[in-house]
């Protein structure tokens, strides 16, 4: 009998993501790549698999608990998952059908199983460090203060053992601004207070996904700090939907279809090697550009849980046809909640496209530490003055925000001329 540990395999950059779903029960037999848990961070839902076959002894966490990289899962039963399916195999002919057969699993039952807690008793420390280092507080509290500009030795904990928990450091920034003579935090903001609704009619609060949650704090913050301009424009893109619409007419499959999103993405990473400042991030100090020597282009999916957006690597050394291809095996695991943490990170530049639903144009939030998102409308055929005279042709709107820090204004024209250019001639996009 051998016991093997599985743990929370390598989610990157994400931190304290929380277990919205359990997908066994001890006792349960599971093969390689059978879900275990779903977790949720705050740009996506992934399943963590079983990484070998055996059965399910022991679960180390329970429904809601926040999780980091290595931390326990479950103990699988190796030995134990191979002499079961031999003891199966003998006593069908033998148990009764009713007696043999396995009741199937509901997620509420999975939600009713004890779970052991993982959390370990922390003794309480007084504070005594004025950056906080020494605060009874989590890595979560943390980051939020960091956030919100909030001095952690300022603010009493309502937790056990004196602990400082969210609503401690929210409850704290509310008093700043609503208390005369309150300590400032430098960074909070104060919340728009709402009237009393149902005075006026029913109404109905419906919670946010957590993705939308996160989104929405992420939306807020780099509003906050990035100073956007959005530049407008329109691509001729006659040439390149009469070209589109001949490979398609190749192709029986209507999944293998191309979509102009593929060619845009592939115009955007080739403007980027041109362009090296929009391909990079600002310093904190406000002093230099980081510059990267990889394209990542983000591509924003829209799902049930919120706006989730994977990234396509490398997006300057793949072709149309393979960006394609790769687009679609992630925005369908976007929707089935199935994207790994490494699709979700390293984007250096998003795309992000509304063709499909409509408009003329929009003003995209830029994704810090980005500097810049570019915006995609809906397609439409307009009259031209082309060699004297009027002629229909496809135009494409475009929207370039960017952060007026690390990009100026006449730097961004000629960003937004020379992705032009590439779409209105795709014979550019191979030079």
């Amino acid at each position: 009998m051998t016991a093997e540990q599985v743990v929370i395999p390598d989610i990157g950059d994400a931190k304290d993501v929380e277990v919205i779903e359990i997908c066994v029960s001890v006792g349960d037999r599971v093969v390689e790549n059978d879900a275990l848990i779903v977790i949720e961070s705050d740009k996506a839902s992934m399943e963590v698999p079983a990484p070998f076959e055996g059965t399910v002894t022991d679960i180390s966490l329970a429904l809601g608990d926040v999780v980091n990289t290595g931390d326990s899962i479950a103990t699988l039963d190796v030995e134990a998952a191979a002499e079961t399916a031999e003891k199966t195999e003998e006593s069908h002919s033998d148990v009764p059908q009713e007696e043999n057969a396995k009741p199937e699993r509901s997620k509420q039952d999975t939600v009713s199983v004890p779970q052991p807690s993982t959390q370990r008793e922390v003794p309480a420390i007084e504070p005594a460090k004025v950056d906080g280092a020494s605060v009874y507080a989590g890595p979560a509290v943390r980051k939020l203060a960091r956030e919100l500009g909030v001095d952690l030795t300022r603010v009493s904990g309502s937790g056990a053992n004196g602990r400082i928990v969210k609503d401690d450091v929210k409850a704290f920034v509310k008093h700043s601004f609503t208390e005369p003579g309150s300590i400032p935090t430098g960074k909070g903001f104060p919340s728009i207070e709402l009237p009393d609704f149902s005075r006026f009619g029913e109404v109905e609060k419906v919670p946010l996904t957590r993705i939308q949650a996160r989104g929405a704090e992420n939306l807020s913050r780099s509003w906050l700090n990035v100073v956007h301009v959005t530049q407008h424009d329109e691509a001729d893109i006659s040439e390149l939907e009469e070209f589109r619409t001949k490979l398609n007419s190749e192709v029986d499959n209507r999944a293998n279809r191309l979509t102009p999103v593929p060619f845009i993405i592939k115009a955007c990473a080739s403007t980027l090697i041109e362009f090296p400042q929009f391909n990079s991030s600002i310093s904190s100090d406000l002093k230099s550009l980081i510059q990267k020597r990889f394209v990542n282009i983000g591509m924003a999916v829209d799902t049930s849980d919120g706006l989730v957006v994977p990234v396509i690597r490398e997006a300057d050394r793949k072709g149309v046809r393979e960006i394609a291809i790769e687009a679609n095996k992630l925005a369908t695991a976007a929707q089935e909640k199935k994207l790994k943490p490494t699709d979700i990170q390293g984007a250096t530049f998003t795309v992000s496209s509304l063709g499909s639903i409509g408009g003329t144009g929009f003003t995209p939030v830029v994704n810090a530490p980005e500097v810049a998102i570019l915006g995609v409308a809906r397609m439409t055929t307009k009259p031209v003055w082309m060699n004297g005279e009027f002629r229909p042709r496809k135009v494409l709107p475009l929207s370039l925000s960017y952060d007026h820090r690390a990009i100026n204004g006449a730097e961004a024209g000629r960003f937004v001329q020379a992705l032009v250019s590439r779409l209105v001639d795709i014979r550019k996009l191979v030079l």
